[in-house]
Formats: C-alpha cells, structure tokens, sequence
C-alpha cells in the first residue's frame, strides 16, 4: 500500500499488516468491486478500521469503456475506475489485501473470517461479492468482451450499438425480452434461442411484432473473428454479428452468507432490508449479489446507505478518544 500523503495525516491508523496473525477490524468487506470500495471509502472517512478482502474477480474488471457511469463523459475503463476507487480508499486509511475468505462464522463480538489461511475478526462484514456470468460455450469469450463484441449489459452499453446487427443467444422467453429492449438501438435484432423450444406462441409473437429475427436451433459454436461474431447452428446455418448478447443467466456470490443462514430469494440473491441489512445480525450486501439493477451507480449508492448503517451501529467514536489515540502514535 502506498504511503499516506499529509493531506490524510489524521487518518485513524491502519489494522496490522497481513502477515501480523490475527487482526482485529471494525468492518470486513468481501469483494473489491465499485461497491466493496465505496463502503471502504465511507467507512474509512468515518474513522472505522477497515479491510478489504479482494478475491480478484470484479466484474466491472471485464468493462473495456463505460460511458453511462455519471462524471465520466468520455468513458472510464472498468479497471480505470476500480484504480481510482482503492487509491481513493487506501488514502483514508482502509486496507487491500489480495485474497479470497475462505469461510465466515459468528462470534460473541461479530464474526471471524478465514483470510489468507489466518483469522480476522471483524464486528461487521459488508459482502460485496457479486455475481458470475454463465457465458457461451466458445474460445476465449473474454477476449470477445474486451474488444466489446461479446457484451453482457444492454443497459450499459445499448446506446453504443447504434444500428448494428446483433444477437441475443439464450432461452428465448428471456432473450426475447432482451432483444425487445435492444430494439430501441438497432433494426437489426436476432434472438439465437435454446433450450425452450415449447416456449408458447406468444413469445414468437412478440418477437415477430417487434421485427424480431427468431431463430430456434442448437448453436453449434461461436467464434470472434476479424471484429465479427460467427455463429454455426445444429442445422448447419452460419450467421455473423457485429455484436453477440449471451442472455444465459448468472449465479450470485451468497454461499459465505449462505453458511451463515441467510435468506436468500429462489435465485440466491441475498435478501436485504433498505438498510443492505441481511437476515443475519450485523452482516449487509450490496452490490449484485442482492437483487436490483445490476449498475454501479445503483451499487455505490446501495455502499453508501449500508456503510452509513454499519457506521451507526456501531459505538460513537469520540472526538476525544481519536485524539488520544493519535497522540499515544505521535501523530496528533
């Protein structure tokens, strides 16, 4: 971690380093995402002793260039903004580590969490694990969405596809709907559905009344090649595509929640009250792993509201008291 500039002297003093044993915190979170690192950022300004645990695997990570995330006219990278996000939470004094928990259980003070193979006790734990796409059976699928031919959020980049010609490939109820809401950015649509082939006539209806190519047939393979997407269908069709949508679900990150007994809605996203409060005292989510709109505008937002939560669940941190701290450091 970098060093504190002078701006931040009267940050409260990191937790001991990894490789000091057991570590006590106010606040673990779980996933370095926009929205473990905006709860890191509030935390941290509010003088509470955070760790991250980052396991790695953003999805915002796979983002080449958004332009819907406010403030960012020209676009910012996922990358670009996760970088800004830990530099903006480390300079208040929350702590990175790299690593994955590998499990998490209660306490009478909080819960312990098995970090890096030692134990870290935290009083409260944000999870902000969010979610994994299942995406098409193909080689490399993520070099296809680095060069943002294999997208997964028509939210985030509909606007971006400005009359190309794509495909939505999944069950086609949902890929159906998928392509409905793509028909406000192009003409060209195709929906590339499987494995619900008794979908009822409505659903072909629709699509029909949309101007909606409906293709019912076993996709073969998809390949990116030369910018293009190729797709080769059981009955030997060959189709290319400027852009390919997989609409083939996902599956949340709750399982640590899970063990502990927390509800979870039938497609395992963790339940919360508008507090991100879970069914589990002193244990929140935010971000994808809940069920909302899967944006980071909407997971920062939802990081706001629960780190104020955790905040003020907390015991009041006195004016005095942090000043005696910093003088006992010789800090003050």
């Amino acid at each position: 971690m970098s060093v504190k500039s002078d701006k931040y002297r009267d940050a409260p003093e990191r937790p001991e380093s990894p490789s000091a044993g057991h570590i006590e915190v106010d606040c673990l979170i779980v996933g370095a995402g926009p929205a473990g690192l905006t709860a890191a950022v509030y935390l941290s300004r509010f003088h509470r002793r955070v760790v991250v645990a980052d396991g790695g695997q953003s999805r915002a990570s796979l983002i080449p260039l958004s332009h819907n995330y406010p403030g960012f006219a020209p676009g910012i990278s996922g990358n670009d903004l996760l970088d800004r996000l830990r530099e903006q939470a480390v300079s208040y004094g929350a702590t990175i580590e790299a690593g994955s928990v590998e499990c998490l259980r209660k306490d009478h003070t909080g819960f312990v969490a098995q970090l890096n193979g030692r134990a870290l006790s935290a009083r409260r734990v944000v999870l902000a694990t969010g979610i994994v796409d299942t995406l098409p059976q193909m080689d490399r699928p993520y070099d296809g969405i680095a060069h943002s031919v294999i997208r997964l959020c028509a939210i985030c980049d509909g606007y971006e596809v400005n009359g190309d010609n794509v495909a939505v490939y999944g069950e086609a109820h949902c890929a159906v709907e998928h392509g409905l809401f793509l028909r406000n950015f192009t003409d060209h649509v195709t929906v590339l559905a499987e494995g619900d082939s008794e979908a009822g006539e409505d659903v072909s209806a629709r699509a029909r009344c949309a101007g909606i190519r409906l293709i019912r047939d076993r996709v073969e393979y998809i390949e990116v090649r030369g910018g293009k997407v190729y797709v080769k269908a059981g009955k030997g069709e060959d189709y290319c595509f400027d852009i390919v949508y997989p609409s083939l679900g996902s599956r949340y990150r709750s399982e640590l929640a899970v063990q502990l007994g927390a509800q979870v809605d039938e497609e395992g996203a963790l339940c919360v009250d508008n507090h991100q409060r879970t069914s589990i005292d002193g244990l929140y989510a935010v971000g994808d792993v809940v069920d909302s709109l899967k944006q980071i505008s909407v997971a920062t937002g939802q990081a706001a509201v629960c780190a104020t939560a955790v905040h003020n669940s907390l015991e009041l941190r006195l004016w005095d008291r942090l000043r005696d701290e910093r003088t006992v450091r010789g800090t003050a």
